[in-house]
């Protein structure tokens, strides 16, 4: 098989790892994990087998990284607001409404790191962001409403943390672009996660909880934290360094449609139409704006 051909197979798989992930977290919190505790585990857990694989493959970097006072202050702003935020709003979502309503809604999150670059940069939006961000306006809008203009009918308090985790998805990404260009993503990550895992465990109450584990308990954890979180960002690392970011990132949109799927599957959810219609523009809307620079091209080639 072709470099390219691996490449794409790797992203798939971790989208749809990302998908798993969803639905075993919507999983442990109907058993009555609290969206504290998952989120302390899968922080500590996923962190501390990231930085054993730092320290393994190039330990004498890793404690250079360890003693850089730059490296862990952005590590602590990193940790906090990008990976502890997200991960909390989004398993709040889950909890609120399902792991595929869930997911879809944390893909607004182009639009709003379109939005906070015009804003920064005192630039205003092209068309084509323009349309997107309108489109996303509309999607999320069915999703909430199931088409009914009169009602909102998706829970108030899970559309709520569903905005709320785009939001701190886009800190996500946009906070550690000079951590990861210097000091590399598997160490970046490893350690925020780590680090945040820890100072969160503080107040998340996970050592008071009661826990009754059994067999199907267990699977979600490794759905959760050995295949959503762990194996998938690797399989999304490797997938991404072969076929480029912009490929990987459209190929890594089946995430929200596995989890619709699996939530479908599994927990037998019920989606109307105007929820698929919502969910599909939704999509668009951040697929377009992952593309624009592309799609500009193809519009300039053709008026040429």
């Amino acid at each position: 098989m072709s470099k390219t051909l691996i490449g794409s197979i790797m992203v798939l798989i971790a989208g749809i790892a990302w998908g798993i992930s969803g639905v075993s977290g919507q999983y442990l919190i109907q058993r009555g994990i609290s969206v504290g505790a998952l989120t302390s585990l899968r922080l500590l857990i996923a962190g501390g087998v990231l930085v054993a694989w730092c320290l393994i493959r190039y330990p004498h970097r890793l404690k250079q990284a360890l003693k850089t006072p730059s490296f862990i202050r952005r590590v602590l702003l990193f940790s906090i607001f990008g990976l502890v935020a997200n991960q909390f709003a989004y398993l709040q979502a889950i909890g609120h409404t399902n792991a595929g309503t869930a997911t879809v809604l944390q893909y607004l999150t182009p639009v709003i790191v379109v939005i906070y670059t015009c804003l920064k940069d005192r630039i205003p939006p092209a068309l084509l962001e323009i349309c997107a961000i309108i489109a996303a306006i509309i999607g999320t809008y069915l999703l909430a409403s199931h088409g009914d203009i009169h009602n909102i009918a998706l829970n108030p308090t899970g559309l709520a943390w569903g905005i709320i985790s785009a939001f701190t998805y886009a800190a996500y990404i946009l906070i550690p672009v000079s951590l990861v260009k210097e000091w590399g993503s598997v160490m970046s990550v490893g350690v925020s996660m780590l680090i945040g895992g820890i100072i969160f465990s503080m107040f998340s109450g996970i050592w008071t909880q009661h826990y009754d584990i059994d067999i199907p308990m267990i699977i979600a954890f490794i759905g959760i934290i050995g295949i959503g979180t762990i194996i998938a960002y690797t399989l999304f690392i490797m997938g991404t360094a072969m076929i480029g970011a912009v490929q990987g990132s459209l190929l890594a949109s089946i995430e929200p449609v596995a989890s619709v799927i699996f939530t479908v599957l599994i927990f037998h959810t019920q989606f109307y139409l105007a929820d698929i219609i919502g969910m599909i523009i939704i999509l668009m809307a951040a697929t377009v704006i992952s593309l624009k620079d592309v799609i500009n091209k193809i519009i300039i080639h053709r008026i040429k």
